[in-house]
Formats: structure tokens, C-alpha cells, sequence
């Protein structure tokens, strides 16, 4: 998987501070719209709350995947945030969150969307690529760490 292809440095961001799960939510839905105007932001916030009412998309080891469908989108589209201080994001682990991932697929990729969330996830998984967003200190870096270490497996 080829995160160049879903991630961009717009919308990308390191070191966010004082968030909860539904800010952290809501900064993801803002940064995407920002990004794409195609997107309105509170529908996609709505979205993604909806989503983890479903049940959480906390994947283990400080990630979360908060994922959805949206019209208006002919691609995936993805946003990757890392956060200055975990937070209580209901994961199958119960560790708090500190790294989140957004995936958005057109409403009607089916196939798609569950394989590239599985790639995702898989990569997300794996602890040297985790470590290294980790030790991202800035945007530009925290896109380098995810892009640099995709292209590289």
C-alpha cells in the first residue's frame, strides 16, 4: 500500500494538544475539508461519530482508524494526526490513543475500502513504523515518517 496515495501534508498533523476522542474527530473532519472542498466537515464529523457508535475503531497499541463512507468522493482519502497526549478512545486494548489514521471511501468502493483498511491496519500494526510517527517533531515529518517507511516495505 502506497499511503502517497490516500495521505497528503495538508492533512497531516503532529503534536495536537488537549483533545478528546470527539475533538480529535472533529480536527480529522475539519483538516479533510479544508483540504478537499468537496467535503463538508460537519457532515463528515457526523459521520465518523456515527462510526464509533458502531464500535470503536481503536485497532490497539495507541492507534485508532476512525474510518467511513462519504458522497462527494470519488477516491480515498486519508488524514493521519498524532496527538501530544493519549486519550480514552475505547480500543480493544483499553490503551488510550495517541496516533489516529482517517480513511474515507466513496460511498459506493466496497471491496476497496476493506482492503485498504486492512492494509492500513496492518501497517499501523507494525511496531518500527508506529515508532516512527511517534518520533515525528513536526507535520512535514510526521508525512515523511508515513510515507518514507511505506515506500520502503
Amino acid at each position: 500500500m502506497d499511503i502517497k496515495t490516500i495521505l497528503s501534508p495538508s492533512r497531516t498533523l503532529c503534536g495536537i494538544e488537549g483533545v478528546s476522542k470527539k475533538r480529535a474527530l472533529e480536527i480529522l473532519a475539519n483538516t479533510i475539508a479544508e483540504d478537499v472542498p468537496a467535503i463538508d466537515a460537519d457532515d463528515l464529523f457526523r459521520r465518523l461519530v456515527a462510526r464509533e457508535r458502531l464500535g470503536s475503531t481503536g485497532i490497539g497499541h495507541g492507534i485508532a482508524i476512525p474510518h467511513c463512507r462519504v458522497s462527494h468522493c470519488d477516491r480515498t482519502i486519508g488524514a493521519l494526526i498524532t496527538l501530544k497526549e493519549p486519550i480514552n478512545f475505547d480500543a480493544i486494548d483499553s490503551e488510550p490513543v495517541d496516533v489516529l489514521f482517517a480513511m474515507l471511501v466513496p460511498e459506493n468502493a466496497h471491496g476497496e475500502h476493506l482492503q485498504t483498511l486492512a492494509s492500513l491496519a496492518s501497517l499501523l500494526n507494525e511496531a518500527d513504523f508506529r515508532t516512527r510517527l511517534r518520533e515525528a517533531d513536526g507535520n512535514e515529518a510526521l508525512y515523511q515518517a508515513a510515507t518514507n517507511e511505506v515506500a520502503a516495505t
